[in-house]
C-alpha cells in the first residue's frame, strides 16, 4: 500500500493502537493482529501509539515497522499522556474510512475486528461493542456496570460497555473529533454525540496476555469523574437542588428551635445532634467546592491552550519510498532502515 500525505491512496481500514509498558505482549499481538487483518481482503494501516513507554516496547514496534512498512506507521510520543491522549494522537494521523480502535493487551480479539468492519459496510458510522463473559475481576465487573448505569442517568449516553475500547468509527466522525481539541474527554462518549447512526455489537473477552492493567483504582475513578463532568452539567443541577433543599431543611430546623426556645427555654439537649448537622452540612459544603472546582479547572485546562501531547517521531513510509533521518530516540537506533519523520523537539 502506497500512501501520500494527501490520502490520494487511502486504506479502507485504521487500526489505532495505543501502547505502554506492552513489551511482554507485543509479539503476540503481532502474530494476531496481521493475519486477522489480512484476512479482511481490504487496505489497511496499523498505527501504534507508544505513550512513553518505559520498557522496549517502543523498540519492538520499530523492529515490526521494519518488517512491515507497508502497512505498519509507529508514533513516538515524547511522554506519558494517557490513553486517550495517545488514541487521539493517532487519530490524527490516521487516514482510513473506518478507523478502529484496539488494546494492546489481547483482551479484545484481533479477530473480531472483521465483526466491526462488516457492520460499519451496512451503514453505520459507530459501532460499540459490549464483552462476552468478561474475563476480570469481580469487583471491577460490579463498579464497571455500577458507572454504567449512574452515567447513563447523567449524561444520557447510551454505552453497555463503555469499558471495551474496540470499537469503530467512521471518517467523518474521526474528523469531527479531531476539530474538538478537547483536554479531558472520553472518546467513545465524544463519537456517540456525534454519531447519527449508533450500534452495538457483542464480541468475545480474554484474559490479559501478560502484565497487569494499567488503570488503577484511583485512574479507573478519574476517568469515570471525567466522563461525567465532560459530558453534563447535571451534577451542577443536582447540587443546586440539594442546596434548596437543605436551605429549607435548615430554615424549619431554625423556626422548630425557636418555637421550643419560647415554649420550653433554654436547653443545652441536642447539642451533639446540632453538631452531627453542623458536620454533616460542612461536608456537602466541602463536596460542593470540590465539584465546582472540577468544572472550573477543566475551563482552566482548556483556555490555556496547551498542545494535549506531543509527537516526538513518527516511523512510516511515505510514496512507496523511506524517508530516513537520524534517529533522535535511543531506543529506536536498532532500526537503521527505519525511516523517520522528525515532528518536534526533544523531551
Amino acid at each position: 500500500m502506497i500512501y501520500s500525505e494527501h490520502r490520494a491512496v487511502a486504506p479502507e481500514v485504521s487500526i489505532i493502537i495505543p501502547v505502554y509498558n506492552e513489551e511482554a505482549g507485543l509479539a503476540a499481538l503481532f502474530a494476531r493482529l496481521y493475519p486477522a487483518l489480512d484476512a479482511l481482503g481490504t487496505g489497511y494501516e496499523v498505527i501504534f501509539i507508544n505513550d512513553g513507554s518505559r520498557d522496549k516496547s517502543a523498540a519492538l514496534l520499530a523492529e515490526q515497522f521494519r518488517a512491515r512498512p507497508d502497512t505498519t506507521r509507529v508514533i513516538l510520543l515524547n511522554g506519558n499522556y494517557g490513553q486517550h491522549m495517545a488514541i487521539l494522537a493517532g487519530f490524527e494521523q490516521s487516514r482510513g474510512e473506518i478507523v478502529i480502535t484496539l488494546d494492546a493487551d489481547l483482551q479484545n480479539p484481533p479477530e473480531e475486528i472483521g465483526k466491526l468492519v462488516n457492520k460499519m459496510r451496512e451503514g453505520y458510522d459507530y459501532v460499540g461493542t459490549i464483552r462476552l463473559q468478561r474475563q476480570d475481576s469481580l469487583w471491577r465487573r460490579k463498579a464497571s456496570r455500577a458507572m454504567n448505569r449512574l452515567r447513563e442517568r447523567i449524561t444520557r449516553i447510551k454505552m453497555t460497555d463503555q469499558g471495551c475500547m474496540l470499537r469503530a468509527y467512521s471518517r467523518h466522525i474521526i474528523d469531527t473529533i479531531n476539530r474538538c481539541g478537547e483536554i479531558n474527554t472520553f472518546i467513545p462518549a465524544l463519537a456517540y454525540t456525534f454519531a447519527q447512526n449508533p450500534v452495538e455489537i457483542e464480541v468475545a473477552h480474554e484474559e490479559r496476555f501478560a502484565g497487569e492493567s494499567k488503570y488503577s483504582l484511583y485512574s479507573l475513578i478519574r476517568l469515570n469523574f471525567d466522563l461525567v463532568t465532560g459530558f453534563s452539567v447535571v451534577p451542577l443541577q443536582w447540587l443546586s437542588f440539594i442546596g434548596v433543599i437543605l436551605s429549607l431543611g435548615s430554615a424549619a430546623l431554625f423556626v422548630l428551635l425557636l418555637i421550643r426556645r419560647f415554649i420550653i427555654g433554654a436547653e443545652v439537649q441536642g447539642v451533639f445532634t446540632l453538631f452531627a448537622i453542623t458536620f454533616f452540612l460542612l461536608g456537602v459544603i466541602i463536596f460542593a467546592l470540590g465539584l465546582l472546582g472540577e468544572y472550573i479547572g477543566r475551563i482552566y485546562q482548556q483556555v490555556r491552550a496547551r498542545p494535549r501531547y506531543l509527537v516526538q517521531t513518527i516511523l512510516e513510509q511515505r510514496d512507496g519510498t523511506t524517508v530516513a533521518e537520524a534517529p533522535r530516540q535511543a531506543v529506536v537506533q536498532a532500526v537503521q532502515a527505519a525511516p523517520l519523520v522528525d515532528q518536534g523537539p526533544n523531551p
